[in-house]
Parts: structure tokens; C-alpha cells; sequence
């Protein structure tokens, strides 16, 4: 049976200023395990998806995608998945709404891989599970890098240098959470705020305050 991956909706404006598109993380058991809506790396999106919903005020369009598989197969990946995400909205909303991306661990690693594409304006890797030598480039993007001083499954160093790989051609900032692992469980609601805030500014629906105020402001690094 062909395993196809889905989109679930969570604030659905019919006329949305902007799309926030969430991406869940979470390693394979097996080649080609479908994923399953209940599955914790799956739920623990479910929070930050409401918390972008409700920092955009209903201007926002905002769904979760469900991989096809779990893991990182090499013939199908997870940006693949984004790829065919991104096509399904461009066709429900138009192709010139702009689009954020907001995913963790194996997700952030899909987010930052696919800034490129057209609809895109920003992304948000929480905890991002990536290889150093990963290839981002994202002229004229906006992201953001949330990891947790205590991660022991996404490594913090590796994070870093992707970050500043991708500094040269995009805006990127880098927040360490002091005490946060790899759960984002762990000062969950200071992970969630940061990536509503964000999505929120670049999508130009809100100002942020506060605590990411100064990585908008150019600040490269943060440490809350």
C-alpha cells in the first residue's frame, strides 16, 4: 500500500495574510513505518502549532504535516514531504501567500533544507537534528535556531555551525535555552513562544515583544 503524507489543519482562515506550516520530528524503527498521529514527536507539535495560531490572531493559516514515513529514508525524505505540503497549500490559498516554517529535530533539519522554496520567507528549527556539512542556503531569508543547552539527542555544536553557514546568505538568529533538552518538554512554554513570536513577526501580522525582541533586532545570539 502507498503511503502518502497529510496535512491537519489548525487555524484555517479562508484569506490568510500568511501560512505557518508545523513539522514534526522523530527517528525511524523501520524502513517505511507510517507515521502515526499519536506518536510523541508528533504531539509535542500540537502545542507549538496553537501557540503560532494564537500569536496570529487569525490571520494566519496554520497546519501540521504528517510525514509520509518516519525517519529520514534516503529515496523519500522529509523534504519531500514539504515539498508536496507546500504545493497543496500554494493551490488552497495561492502561490504568493508567504509561507513559515516551523519544525524540530528531524523536522527543523526539513525546514532549514527547504527555506529555498519559493513561498518561503522564514523558518524555525527547534532542537534541529542536522549534519554540519548540510547544504542551506536561503538568500534573503529570515531564520531562527531554538536549542536547548541540555539537548543530548540533537547535537548543540552541530546546530551552531549550520546556523552560521546559513548567516552568509540569509538572517539568522540562535537561541539557547538554558535547562531545555531535546523534548523542548523542559521550559516547553519559552520553545513555544519563541517560535509563535517569530512566525508572527516575519509574517507581518505581529510585532513581537519581549524575550526574541533582540535576535529581530540583529542580535545573532541569545541565551534564555
Amino acid at each position: 500500500m502507498e503511503v502518502h503524507a497529510r496535512l491537519l489543519p489548525v487555524r484555517t482562515p479562508a484569506r490568510p495574510d500568511g501560512i505557518a506550516l508545523v513539522l514534526h520530528g522523530g527517528g525511524s524503527r523501520e524502513q517505511g513505518v507510517r507515521v502515526s498521529p499519536t506518536q510523541l514527536s508528533v504531539l509535542r507539535m500540537v502545542p507549538v502549532a496553537r501557540r503560532v495560531a494564537r500569536a496570529g490572531r487569525g490571520r494566519l493559516a496554520v497546519w501540521r504535516l504528517l510525514n509520509s514515513t518516519r525517519g529520514w529514508d534516503a529515496g523519500w525524505t522529509p523534504v519531500d514531504d514539504v515539498g508536496w505540503a507546500l504545493d497543496e497549500l500554494a493551490q488552497r490559498y495561492g502561490a504568493d501567500v508567504p509561507v513559515s516554517l516551523v519544525g524540530h529535530s528531524l523536522g527543523g533539519r526539513a525546514a532549514l533544507l527547504s527555506a529555498d522554496r519559493a513561498p518561503v520567507r522564514s523558518v524555525v528549527a527547534m532542537a534541529p537534528w542536522v549534519y554540519v556539512d548540510d547544504g542551506v542556503e536561503a538568500p534573503g531569508r529570515r531564520a531562527l535556531f531554538v536549542h536547548g543547552d541540555e539537548d543530548r539527542v540533537a547535537d548543540l555544536p552541530r546546530a551552531r555551525a549550520v546556523a552560521a553557514r546559513m548567516a552568509r546568505t540569509a538572517s539568522v538568529g540562535f537561541v539557547t535555552v538554558t535547562g531545555g533538552k531535546h523534548s523542548m518538554l523542559r521550559r516547553g512554554r519559552v520553545f513555544d513562544a519563541l517560535a509563535a513570536d517569530f512566525v508572527a513577526e516575519t509574517l507581518d501580522v505581529r510585532r513581537a515583544t519581549g524575550t526574541l525582541r533582540p535576535v529581530l533586532d540583529g542580535a545573532e545570539t541569545l541565551v534564555v
